[in-house]
């Protein structure tokens, strides 16, 4: 069983490389926050619907201080077409040995369709200013997340236009 974080954590670093071969890495965005979300797959129905709901609400994010990095298994060159695709905004990280995952708890033993398999867990951490964790989501759902994780760090909705 993968450890899961918990508020006050300190949330551990990583080096990334986005879609365009860009490394990132946690350390970037200290003295920001930084809504950090895990999704299995580029391009699958679910995935796609939490990251154009992520990139529709960038600029108000972005407005209350934070920063919204994806991360999935999935190659940059993937990613890329990801981005291309469906005009997303967010900042996409490729996994593809899952080590940040783990690190995360956003990987491991989860229930699908009623069988226990290994793989990657809808996860959404949000990292403050000092790189401790503010909030940790296990198995959250992809439709409604944004809005529920909005709802959940008191941000103002006012101006969601769901897609």
């Amino acid at each position: 069983m993968t450890e899961r974080l918990s508020p006050g954590d300190t949330a551990p670093e990583f080096t990334l490389t986005d879609d365009t071969g860009t490394e990132v890495a946690l350390s970037d965005f200290l003295g920001r926050k930084v809504i950090v979300y895990f999704y299995p797959a580029a391009m699958t129905p679910g995935c796609t619907k939490q990251a154009c709901d992520f990139t529709d609400t960038l600029d108000s994010f972005r407005a209350e201080g934070y920063e919204v990095l994806g991360i999935s298994p999935d190659k940059p060159e993937k990613l890329a077409k990801f981005r291309a695709r469906d005009a997303l905004t967010i900042t996409l990280l490729s996994d593809p040995d899952k080590s940040v995952m783990q690190q995360y708890g956003a990987y491991g033993e989860k229930k699908l369709y009623g069988k226990t398999v290994e793989g990657v867990i809808r996860s959404t951490v949000v990292v403050d200013e000092d790189g401790k964790v503010f909030l940790a989501q296990y198995n959250v759902k992809a439709t409604g997340h944004v809005a529920k994780l909005r709802k959940d760090l008191a941000l103002n909705n006012a101006d969601e236009e769901p897609r």
